[in-house]
C-alpha cells in the first residue's frame, strides 16, 4: 500500500482548526486556570477566508462560541458547511442562546451576522460578565482592505467607502 503525503505549504482547514483549538485550550489554561472549558463563552469575529475554524475549535473544546461576521454571505456559507450550529442577526436571541448553553454547559457554535463591536456593546450591558475569552480572526494583515469594518455602517456602505475614499475609511 502506498500513501501519498502532500508537501504543499498550505495546511488546509484541518490544520487551521487544530491550531485554533490548541490556542483556545491554552488561553483557557493561561487566563482562566482551567483544563475544561465546558460552558465557557468565547467571543470572536471573522468567518471569511480561513476564519471558519474559530466556531469549530470553540465547540471542540466545549465552549459556547459566538463569532461575529459582517458579511452575511460568508456567515451563511459557514452555517451550510457545518462550521456553525445556528446563525442570527438578533442580539437578544444571541444573548439568550449564550445564557442557555452557558448554564447547561452544552457546546454550541453561534454565528452573529453583524459587527463584533455591536456584539461586544450588547454583552457589556449584562449585569455580570458572561464572556470568559475573546479574540478575533479577520484579516489583520489588511485592516483597511476588508479586514475590519466600521461599526454603524453596512457592509455595502463600508465597501463603497473603502474603494472610493480609502482615507475616510481609515
Amino acid at each position: 500500500m502506498h500513501v501519498a503525503i502532500s508537501s504543499h505549504p498550505d495546511i488546509g482547514p484541518q490544520g487551521i482548526v487544530h491550531g485554533t483549538t490548541i490556542t483556545i485550550m491554552n488561553a483557557g489554561r493561561k487566563y482562566l486556570g482551567l483544563e475544561d472549558l465546558s460552558g465557557k463563552v468565547f467571543v470572536t469575529s471573522g468567518l471569511g477566508g480561513m476564519s471558519g475554524a474559530q466556531p469549530k475549535a470553540g465547540k471542540i473544546v466545549g465552549c459556547v462560541s459566538v463569532t461575529a461576521e459582517v458579511d452575511e454571505r460568508a456567515a451563511k456559507k459557514r452555517l451550510a458547511q457545518g462550521w456553525l450550529d445556528v446563525l442570527s442577526s438578533d442580539l437578544e436571541e444571541i444573548v439568550t442562546l449564550i445564557k442557555k448553553h452557558r448554564e447547561s454547559k452544552v457546546a454550541i457554535a453561534i454565528g452573529y451576522v453583524g459587527n463584533v463591536v455591536d456584539l461586544w456593546d450588547r454583552l457589556a450591558k449584562e449585569e455580570t460578565n458572561i464572556v470568559e475569552l475573546g479574540s478575533d480572526q479577520p484579516s489583520c494583515h489588511n485592516p483597511y482592505g476588508g479586514g475590519y469594518y466600521p461599526a454603524g455602517m453596512t457592509l455595502e456602505e463600508s465597501n463603497k467607502m473603502m474603494y472610493a475614499d480609502p482615507e475616510e475609511f481609515k
